[in-house]
């Protein structure tokens, strides 16, 4: 199975080369990246909050925020992750029928200059994580209140959301083994500090 996740270090397609030559004064060197990354999850969650105020079919509610949550699944996976933070992911099939996940991590240039800004890399994960945290909430909500027919729709925000999470954590962090030891060594830190403090 470790033969199957590959984790690669390469060069973005222009992303390198479109970094270099922006001006380095601007926090955010792709605005319309940032913005559409934040407009389709925030727009789903407003649509969920106010829809019961603006129509009363279901329906029409339900199909506008899977469309919303599969616009923003489409543009976290393969635009603003790329061009906001370096990172990309996908599932590929090789000749033999065998998927392959691959998780790519922007190379870093040799004289060491930032290709992605702070305020950039900030608004990305803060989007990234916040929001999948809200579809749950809405879950337990949905769940503990009775309302079965929305919980189709929060549990599609929640995986297609958890699903960029995933796959741009672990092209961030590493493979599933790194995850795993980084979550041993972080709760043994933990364990030890409280042990020592008492």
């Amino acid at each position: 199975q470790d033969s199957s996740d590959d984790i690669e270090d390469v060069s973005l397609f222009d992303a390198d080369d479109d970094a270099s030559r922006r001006s380095k004064k601007s926090k955010i060197r792709h605005p319309v990246a940032s913005f559409f990354h934040l407009f389709f999850r925030v727009s789903a969650i407003v649509v969920y909050l106010l829809c019961e105020l603006l129509t009363s079919s279901f329906i029409a509610c339900m199909v506008t925020i899977i469309l919303l949550l599969s616009c923003d699944f489409w543009a976290v996976k393969n635009v603003t992750g790329r061009l906001m933070v370096g990172l990309r992911w996908w599932n590929q099939v090789d000749d033999d029928g065998r998927s392959h996940w691959v998780f790519e991590a922007r190379k870093v240039p040799a004289q060491g200059a930032k290709t992605s800004s702070e305020a950039e890399s900030r608004i990305f994960w803060l989007g990234l994580i916040t929001c999948p945290m809200i579809w749950v909430i809405f879950a337990f909500s949905a769940l503990f209140s009775f309302k079965v027919k929305w919980l189709a729709v929060v549990v599609m925000g929640v995986v297609l959301q958890g699903a960029n999470l995933y796959g741009y954590v672990r092209c961030k962090v590493g493979s599933r083994k790194n995850l795993t030891s980084m979550a041993t060594s972080y709760l043994g830190k933990q364990f030890l500090r409280q042990v020592s403090a008492q």
